[in-house]
């Protein structure tokens, strides 16, 4: 039995332009074709794509899943392995987050004060505010700085509310196109990039190609910048610092 490209996309929950994306980089090559020519895709093909899917879901790069899917020497009860104890730690991760969420949602049920320590064991050892005072410190004596200053200074709590949901939705396109095996050189991670680079002209001060090219260059070379992106989907730092560099080239 064999499926339409649509009938996939319908299944597996990604888009038509992702499997013919696939296709033409050679990751998944649908197996038959029908008299018009239109593509078919048999149960081989369905249990690739869900190997794909598991890996790039893990943050893995499509060339990386290739590589791997491609060993003629691997084993595919190996590689269900692998993806079921690298999906067990993140599950363990997020199962923290939720218990910590329940354990805060009780305390203001029954009107416990946690300790500070209670509140935020479940982050490690981030501190937000280094954020602000490393920001202050690098770029205090800057325009721009002064500027977003300016701004934010104007800004109501609905104001940031709003602002940091759009800023969330920014990074969640570019973490989707990024799962979805979109080269971060490509019009959409392009596109995205640009609306990231808009999206702080907006609100916070003007940020043309060359600074924005440097905001995607900390994005790696600072392991809290790393961190957070990496948080948002794996990879996406990377990802995000490459399609920064491709629409500022794209832009001169």
């Amino acid at each position: 039995m064999s499926h339409s490209v649509g009938q996939v996309a319908g299944f597996a929950g990604v888009t038509v332009r992702t499997l013919h994306h696939y296709d033409e980089i050679g990751l998944l090559v649908p197996s038959g074709r029908n008299h018009a020519g239109h593509r078919r895709y048999g149960d081989a093909d369905l249990d690739r794509l869900q190997q794909i899917l598991f890996y790039r879901e893990l943050g893995f790069p499509l060339e990386e899943v290739a590589s791997l899917l491609d060993d003629p020497d691997a084993d595919p009860r190996a590689h269900l392995r692998r993806q079921h104890e690298l999906l067990t730690a993140r599950i363990a991760k997020l199962q923290e987050m939720a218990a910590a969420v329940e354990t805060a949602m009780e305390a203001k049920k029954m009107g416990i004060d946690l300790t500070p320590e209670e509140r935020f064991e479940v982050f490690g050892d981030s501190d937000p505010e280094q954020y602000a005072e490393e920001t202050e410190r690098r770029w205090g004596d800057t325009e721009a700085y002064r500027e977003s200053q300016r701004r934010s200074a104007t800004y109501t709590k609905d104001d940031w509310k709003r602002i940091n949901d759009e800023f969330a939705a920014v990074h969640a396109h570019l973490g989707d196109l990024l799962a979805q095996g979109f080269a971060a050189d490509s019009r959409e991670a392009m596109d995205g990039a640009e609306e990231h680079r808009r999206f702080i002209s907006r609100y916070h001060y003007e940020c043309g190609h060359e600074m924005h090219t440097c905001l995607g260059e900390m994005y790696v070379a600072d392991e809290r910048f790393t961190a957070f992106y990496e948080a948002i989907r794996p990879g996406l730092a990377v990802y995000m610092r490459d399609a920064i560099q491709a629409n500022a080239a794209r832009g001169k």
